[in-house]
Order: structure tokens, then sequence, then C-alpha cells
């Protein structure tokens, strides 16, 4: 039995996650709906509520209390740290990571027009658009992927910015006005890989599961991670990770990890203003190990504080018991 929320994305992750298992280790599964806290509350930040371990809570408790057997995530909704007694069994291999530039008027970032009003309630992507283009106004966009768009849809938002994994696997590709690269958006940790989560005393099911693991984007996104949870692991953090590889440095053919960390305008940072300031940081490594993923993380973590970013020592406690 496979735990999922039940927006039409979380659906067809779990879906997706089901096909692999019947195909591969000839599993029979079902599907456990799911409402999560995350899903219910619409009119605050996630910062400002709990976090992102509000999707997967109640997800976890299903699995606590034996009516589902694993839960399917998208990693980058995963806290840094799971709860003692969960873990994840694999990462399965990413979708594309970028954030997608989504409009029914302008086709990139650079088309809007001064002012222009923005949607996303993601800090990462705020302080990273005020970055690009000051003068734009970002306003809060909770909800879906379908919630978003109608939004969009309805003429409350200019443009809104969208995970681009998300609209391709619901074969929405053609809503994508242009992709961000890279070097002007980098994506949260774990953006467009999905993770599924067990009881950690589960060994029937942790060692069937390692063969669907991916290794390659399972290392990169430890890395990317790691980077979060060692400068506090908060969503209430502005902070971008994203693992290239392979790239070739002294240390062999390994992996360039790239970070962002931002100090959003205002309190919780969803209002017009100047961008306070933005430190980069990059390190490469031969990852072959989780070991090393850790190190490397760990080391463009530490040249983010060298660079003036601030560990998040006091994240945003869990709204739920």
């Amino acid at each position: 039995m496979i735990a999922t929320r039940e927006s039409r994305l979380a659906l067809w992750q779990a879906d997706h996650v089901k096909a692999l298992l019947e195909s591969r280790l000839g599993w029979q599964v079902e599907l456990l709906g799911m409402t999560t806290m995350g899903d219910q509350i619409l009119d605050r930040s996630l910062s400002k509520v709990g976090g992102k371990g509000l999707f997967v809570k109640e997800l976890e408790v299903a699995l606590s209390e034996g009516r589902a057997d694993l839960a399917v995530h998208s990693l980058k909704d995963v806290p840094m740290d799971l709860p003692e007694g969960f873990a994840l069994a694999c990462v399965l291999e990413r979708e594309d990571p970028h954030d997608a530039f989504v409009s029914n008027r302008f086709s990139s970032l650079a088309e809007l027009p001064h002012g222009a009003v923005v949607g996303t309630s993601s800090l990462r992507r705020l302080v990273l658009l005020k970055a690009l283009r000051p003068d734009l106004k970002i306003e809060p966009l909770r909800g879906n992927l379908d919630t978003r768009l109608r939004k969009l849809d309805e003429g409350q938002y200019d443009a809104i910015v969208l995970a681009a994994a998300g609209l391709k696997r619901l074969g929405l590709e053609s809503r994508i006005g242009s992709v961000f690269p890279m070097g002007d958006m980098l994506p949260a940790a774990g953006q467009g890989a999905l993770g599924i989560e067990v009881c950690s005393h589960r060994a029937d099911l942790l060692e069937p599961l390692a063969a669907l693991a991916h290794m390659p984007t399972w290392l990169a996104v430890t890395a990317e991670r790691t980077v979060s949870r060692a400068m506090g692991g908060s969503c209430s953090m502005p902070l971008a990770a994203f693992t290239r590889g392979p790239t070739s440095g002294a240390g062999g053919v390994g992996m360039l990890l790239q970070a962002a960390w931002g100090d959003p305008p205002g309190g919780d940072g969803i209002v017009s203003g100047p961008l306070k300031t933005i430190v980069h940081a990059q390190a490469s490594a031969s990852v072959q190990s989780f070991a090393e993923a850790e190190a490397l993380g760990e080391d463009v973590a530490a040249r983010l504080r060298a660079g003036g970013a601030v560990w998040a020592a006091n994240p945003i406690p869990s709204a739920i018991p």
C-alpha cells in the first residue's frame, strides 16, 4: 500500500512508483490517498505554519500505524532530517530540476513590464527573482499545481514560477514559457527527484526497494540536502542547492555543487522592495559514497557561511504535534 497526497501530481507520482513496483518487483500495489495539513492550510506561507514537513506528516502516521507500507514524496518537500523510525528506502531518477516561467502573456522574465506581479510562496524563488528583477512585486501563491495555474488564468498574476518537473509529469509542458538557466535560478535541494519513505525497521521493504534507486541522483540530492541541513534545514531560510555532474577537477571526475542563500526584503519576504543580499558558493569533489556527498555539502555550507550567509539557528517548529 502506497500512502500519497491526493493532488493530481502526487497521484501521478504514486502511480509511477506503483508501476515500477509491479513491473520490476512483481508486487501487487494499491494507493491510499490522503489530504495533508500542508494541502489544507493555503492562506499562510509554509515558513509560518510549520514548513514542508506539513506535506508528509500524515503519510508518516499511516506508515507507523501499518495502514500503508511506503510513501512517495517529491523530495524537495521532505524535511532534511526524517523523524526517528523512518528512512528513505531509495531515490528515483531525477526529472528536469529547473524552475519554469509560466505566463499567459509573456514568454520570459525579461519580457515582464516594470512592477509586474509574480506569484510564488517560495522564499528561495523570491530572493533569486529579486536578484534578477528588483522591480517585481512578488505575491504569495499556495495550492497544488492545478490551483496555481487556475489563479494565473484568472488574472491574479502576470506570471508564476513552478517546478518544470511537475508540469512535465502531468503533460503540461506547453504551459512553460521558458525555463530559468541554472545561473539565474538554482533549484531547491532535491527538486525534480522522487523519494520513497518507509519505516526504518521494515527490512523486508528496504532491501528490494534499493533495487529501484538511481544512485547518481541519490548522491546528488544527498549533497544538496546536506547543505540545507548544515544551514539549519528550515523552509523559512531562502536556500538553493544543485549538484551538477560529472565534472572534471583536481580530484578527478566528480560533482560540482552550487548553492545560493538570500536575505529577503521584509519580514516574510512576500513584499515589494529591494533584495538585501545574496551569497553564492560552490565546490567540486569526487563523490562515490553518501559520506563523500555529505562532505561536499558540508564544504559548500561552510563557504556560504564564510560569505555572510546566516545559519537558521531557530527554524520554524512544526505546527502538528
